[in-house]
């Protein structure tokens, strides 16, 4: 039998709030799919992004819980159990209307129900509200959801203006469901649907009193002494394209797995120390969470992070890949191969792009499908590329998978001759950026805001810009690819590589090094003027290699003085100088994964302390974060000024690199280096900080053998002991 025909409603106006603020905000995530919602999982206008979102665009904009028109109590925010969130709630106090004469119930007490909100995201989203009552009487109740749908993409929910955008089309009202759907300007309809069994669906008449919802579902209800009511719905999302034109950029997860089951194998790590158990944990949980499918089928890539960074970024997902390689080696073959797969094959402008670059962002919501922006597929990140090289050869040299390094050899030297041509704008063996993309980024190294490079007078620093970190990444590139061309025989290429990164180094400390400040320059501006600021891109050089031995001591020393170090980690840019502000994006904050670089660069030099230093502080710093969570960046107020690190308004978390960092801040204590070709595993100055008596290792892959690894601290001295091996495997310790 054919269902009745829908209602029809006018879809409202939508309201979209710039998000400014993510304090207070829930996350939740699988696959392609995440949701951000307040405590008792509401999804309001706030200023704070919430919403359902596939990727780059929300799908639900609104969705408010009511009881009896009143707002249920929170008594616990979302936990994790398993596959699913909870949220524990209870009821306010729910007096009749005594104008209501018609009333047969007495006032409800408040706390004499219980609600639990479960909440659980696969291919979906799919909501269950179960009210058990522990009244004395019969109580009636009403359960309302309050729905909208904006379909805003994610450009717009950060701020940025648009001149028009698409038709927002009629709604559907149907017996157990609501439709909502979208005439995208990129020819693109995106539908969301909403079923609900058993609901009375109506439209919003009095939208003052459902802010941001256009349609209401209720159910009714006389819960008796000790029973309980459930009520349940399921959000799904579609996007269709006319022919010809592809739907998405992302294929739909094809994983509607349980969250518990992680979708990469991790070794088991334990300590004596229950705050770094905890956070390695929560780390394991978040890149699991951050896994995106795509952008082709069977592809997968770490998102660089919740909610605005939701994509594929080369820079995040490459220096990710980086601090996991020792322990998880397959997020960093998935993050090269995906990344040479997009790898730029045309001069393009507008993206950005010339042949051989690595690609720096990927979106798939509607401003860039229609051309808005740049960033469907856009290039504009001067270190991407010498970071994929640096990672080819960490990869390989941790699994020894000749296959892979067949594979992407091609991609190799292309990147190569991008960093020998394109990459080199003047000619002066300097990599150097200059935006060409009308709407591209001003700055294009990992620090983009655009007032991030900064003379000493506070001045922004004209282009084209050479950073000097990428100038370190550029010369571990070379020294990765002369060691990956002489193993496969080509020792001509490998000459002039490791010739080519002796020169680069020699050029590097004449241009960068500032005698007076005993430091190095953060970049060189347009006209070859050092930008003298004090900034924490030179403990990145450090971390690269490319810092002369005798200066290299000098740098780790003055990247813990002060004005640099708060005590919770390293700033970007040191307190004191003109535009320093502990709350600026790159001009004063403290970057989780800048300081596990940083803290790699201080052990290279032999400070094996400050390298510990970094770690305790970073990782005491995260049990002051919701879920011992690392956020993207924290602000840089001084430890001894506010007791406790400050988080950052609109800070991404989960993200990324910093959920990786505790990862690399291991790598650094043990000092691990592998060659998995030559079946050996080096524990360089293996060194415990004081806070840390024992680390076991158990199934560390090297190739295709593993080795089982104890770690002792005693006396203020480190011992390493191999527990076992699988395969044959040396593993050998340098004191």
């Amino acid at each position: 039998m054919l269902g009745r025909p829908p209602r029809i409603i006018p879809a409202p106006t939508p309201t979209i709030v710039p998000a400014t603020d993510l304090g207070s905000v829930d996350v939740g995530k699988e696959g392609n799919l995440y949701l951000l919602t307040d405590p008792r999982g509401d999804i309001r206008i706030d200023g704070r992004g919430l919403g359902l979102y596939d990727l780059d665009t929300r799908i639900l904009s609104t969705s408010i819980l009511r009881l009896n028109g009143a707002q249920p109590t929170l008594l616990r925010g979302p936990d994790r159990d398993g596959g699913a969130d909870t949220i524990q709630l209870t009821n306010p106090e729910l007096r009749r209307n005594l104008a209501d004469k018609s009333a047969g119930t007495p006032s409800l007490a408040r706390r004499e129900l219980s609600l639990t909100r479960t909440r659980l995201i696969e291919s979906t989203l799919h909501e269950r509200v179960t009210i058990e009552s522990y009244s004395a009487t019969s109580e009636a109740l009403e359960i309302e959801l309050g729905l909208g749908v904006d379909m805003a993409d994610i450009f717009e929910v950060r701020g940025y203006p648009r001149t028009a955008r698409g038709t927002l089309c009629p709604i559907e009202l149907y017996d157990d469901r609501i439709v909502f759907a979208y005439d995208g300007l990129d020819h693109c309809r995106r539908t969301t649907t909403v079923v609900l069994e058993g609901a009375k669906i109506r439209p919003v008449n009095d939208p003052d009193t459902w802010p941001g919802a256009s349609v209401v579902a209720s159910w009714g209800s006389r819960l008796r002494p000790g029973r309980r009511v459930t009520v349940e719905w399921t959000i799904a999302y579609s996007i269709e394209a006319p022919e010809g034109i592809a739907a998405s950029a992302s294929p739909p997860s094809s994983r509607a797995k349980r969250r518990e089951e992680m979708p990469f194998a991790v070794p088991g790590i334990s300590s004596d120390h229950e705050l770094l158990d905890r956070t390695l944990t929560r780390s394991i949980i978040d890149l699991a969470a951050l896994r995106n499918d795509g952008p082709a089928e069977g592809e997968h890539y770490l998102a660089a992070g919740i909610p605005w960074f939701a994509t594929l970024f080369g820079r995040d997902s490459i220096i990710a890949a980086l601090e996991t390689v020792a322990f998880i080696p397959s997020l960093a073959v998935a993050t090269l191969q995906v990344l040479a797969r997009l790898q730029a094959t045309v001069d393009d402008p507008w993206h950005d792009a010339e042949p051989g670059k690595i690609l720096h962002e990927m979106r798939t919501g509607e401003m860039a499908r229609a051309g808005e922006t740049p960033h469907d597929a856009y290039y504009g990140s001067i270190d991407s590329t010498p970071l994929w090289l640096i990672l080819l050869g960490e990869t390989f040299a941790w699994t020894g998978d000749e296959a892979l390094l067949d594979k992407l050899w091609p991609n190799a030297l292309a990147a190569l001759h991008w960093i020998d041509a394109s990459g080199d704008l003047d000619g002066d063996g300097f990599v150097e950026y200059q935006r060409r993309s009308r709407l591209g980024l001003l700055n294009q190294g990992w620090k983009d805001s655009g007032d991030a490079i900064r003379h000493l007078d506070g001045t922004p620093a004209e282009g084209p810009i050479a950073l000097s970190e990428v100038q370190g990444y550029v010369f571990a590139a070379r020294r990765a690819m002369a060691r990956l061309a002489r193993h496969r025989g080509e020792v001509e290429l490998a000459t002039r590589l490791d010739q080519a990164a002796d020169d680069l180094q020699a050029r590097f400390d004449a241009a960068f090094w500032l005698p007076d400040a005993r430091f190095y320059a953060i970049a060189l501006d347009g006209h070859k003027r050092p930008v003298a600021s004090i900034a924490s891109n030179a403990g990145q050089a450090l971390w690269t290699g490319i810092v002369p031995p005798e200066r290299a001591a000098r740098v780790a020393e003055r990247l813990l003085e002060p004005d640099m170090f708060s005590g919770w980690g390293v700033r970007t840019y040191a307190a004191g100088q003109k535009g320093y502000n502990p709350v600026g994006y790159h001009t004063g904050s403290i970057w989780p994964h800048d300081n596990a670089l940083i803290a790699a660069g201080l052990k290279m030099t032999g400070s094996a302390d400050g390298a510990n230093l970094l770690a305790g502080r970073l990782i005491e710093a995260a049990q002051w974060f919701p879920d011992l969570r690392l956020p993207e960046l924290f602000c840089g107020f001084a430890r001894n000024e506010v007791g406790a690190p400050v988080a950052y308004p609109v800070a991404c978390s989960p993200q990324a690199w910093s959920a990786a960092s505790p990862f690399f801040l291991i790598h650094t204590m043990l000092g691990l280096r592998a060659d998995a070709t030559g079946r050996r595993l080096e524990l360089m100055r293996p060194t415990l900080p004081d806070w840390l008596a024992k680390l076991t290792i158990m199934g560390l892959p090297v190739g295709d053998d593993s080795v089982d690894l104890l770690f002792h601290r005693w006396r203020g001295r480190t011992s390493a002991e191999l527990l076992g091996r699988r395969g044959s495997i040396e593993v050998i310790i340098h004191a």
